[in-house]
């Protein structure tokens, strides 16, 4: 019996052998490296026979994001609001964490796509199954933001090599001095750049110095971790909306009022 040929025992292109393909690369590579051409050429065929399946890259990405989306786990049954809410953002930062593209690509779409809106649509009846009114509900959606998907957009970003006081000892270790390319030098140069910006703003260096971003991310350490600060805003804003439905707030209450 003649051999079958390889391409024909290729499995059949389809949109989510197309997606899961788009997503693996982008894990791999980051988003900017994902391109059509370079994506047929995982999958092994030209192209043109992507855009029966994804016409542009625009639904490419929007693909991708309800598939990473669609990964959230369900609600749990039983549970109290809070307990859901809580459990499905955590969930989603999970998720997350595994594609690291996809916040930047969350963002970037001009409009939520299906799985976005499902998923919102989910969280809002949560919310209203609750006990929440639409009012608060509408607010709760906003204070929540984008950690309902389970990122955060922090005020800067001070996890790059260097340390945020231009302190070497958090940067690479090539060197006892603190400069990666061996020069003494350089490490002097940035112990002055510290100590100039440190004298310059104070209370920004008091408090890096005591929280700077830890890369291992161990909850609980005396170095800053990502995770634990996004836990922290989230159980703030659920601590907060759940006074106010308490509360029986509105946006139209006095200050003051409604038992506050």
């Amino acid at each position: 019996m003649a051999q079958q040929p390889e391409a024909g025992r290729r499995a059949p292109l389809n949109r989510e052998r197309v997606l899961r393909a788009a997503i693996a690369l982008a894990d791999d590579g980051g988003i900017e490296s994902l391109s059509m051409r370079k994506l047929a050429q995982e999958l092994g065929v030209v192209p043109m026979a992507l855009y029966k399946h994804v016409p542009n890259k625009e639904q490419l990405l929007d693909g991708m994001v309800d598939t990473v989306v669609a990964r959230i786990d369900l609600p749990a049954s039983g549970s109290g609001w809070k307990d859901v809410v809580r459990g499905r953002v955590l969930s989603a930062r999970r998720v997350l964490l595994r594609h690291r593209w996809a916040a930047q690509v969350i963002e970037s779409r001009t409009g939520p796509t299906p799985a976005v809106l499902e998923y919102l649509d989910s969280m809002i009846g949560t919310f209203r199954d609750g006990g929440f009114s639409v009012d608060l509900t509408h607010h709760a959606m906003h204070a929540m933001g984008s950690r309902l998907l389970g990122f955060s957009q922090e005020l800067f970003d001070d996890s790059g090599s260097g340390g945020p006081n231009g302190d070497p000892s958090d940067g690479p270790k090539s060197d006892p001095n603190g400069d990666p390319n061996g020069d003494p030098s350089g490490g002097a140069e940035a112990l002055a750049a510290g100590a100039a910006m440190a004298a310059r703003y104070p209370r920004i260096a008091e408090l890096a110095a005591g929280a700077t971003h830890d890369g291992t991310s161990v909850v609980g350490a005396r170095r800053c971790d990502d995770q634990f600060e996004f836990e922290f805003a989230l159980d703030l804003i659920l601590d907060g909306l759940e006074r106010l439905h308490r509360r029986g707030w509105t946006s139209t209450s006095p200050p003051g009022a409604a038992g506050a």
